[in-house]
């Protein structure tokens, strides 16, 4: 193809929404004020946009995300001003959900791009893993009303509880809580290390459990 088809077919596409796929991997953020992003996305952004760090606002969000190796805070940024924000991970696939006002998800920490300002966010973590992954896991509790975007390796799955994951697997939960347990002759055949001995157990008959074909942690 000649420059000005490469261009046609690779331009970011206008339309009204919000948050919008330009595809697969890149999510595009229409900002008229501010909006919570994980630190180190944006790839580009046009308009008047300033990017901030909020590793430990008011509002207990310390510990957003946190790095298996270390345990530390990964900060996210808000942004703000009018503009576009263009926001990647890795070449993840990005997933876009728009929550209600009596809707909430449960996310893993690591798979969480990007949220309306107007989504409630509360950080928690699953302690009893902490053997597996350094500070335990680390998850995001949002509400809405808003958008919320997320990342997967490949496509995701959805299943209905009860449903048992892999901790390293599992990406997102709604309407249901995890029980852990640690599968003790898996570990015997397998070595102490691996994250396959613990297993996340989701009862119920509500809800649904997000989980992708690759291990994150």
């Amino acid at each position: 193809m000649n420059i000005d088809q490469f261009k046609t077919r690779h331009a970011p596409a206008e339309t009204d929404e919000t948050f919008e796929l330009e595809n697969s991997y890149t999510l595009d953020v229409d900002v008229d004020g501010s909006v919570m992003a994980k630190a180190g996305s944006m790839i580009a952004y046009t308009g008047d946009l300033s990017f901030t760090g909020q590793a430990s606002p008011e509002g207990g969000i310390t510990g957003f995300l946190k790095e298996a190796a270390t345990g530390e805070g990964t900060p996210i940024m808000n942004v703000e001003g009018t503009g576009h924000v263009y926001l990647a991970d890795h070449e993840k696939n990005v997933q876009i959900l728009q929550l209600g006002s009596g809707d909430s998800l449960t996310v893993n920490g690591e798979d969480v791009l990007a949220f309306e300002s107007d989504v409630s966010y509360e950080i928690g973590t699953l302690d009893s893993l902490a053997g597996a992954f350094a500070g335990g896991f680390t998850n995001v509790y949002l509400q809405g009303p808003g958008h919320v975007a997320l990342t997967t390796h490949g496509d995701p799955l959805v299943v209905e509880p009860p449903v048992s994951t892999d901790p390293s697997a599992t990406v997102a939960w709604n309407r249901t809580s995890p029980e852990v347990e640690v599968n003790r002759n898996l570990s015997d055949m397998i070595g102490q290390e691996s994250g396959e001995r613990f297993q996340m157990n989701f009862e119920g008959t509500e809800g649904f459990v997000v989980v992708q074909p690759y291990e994150e942690l």
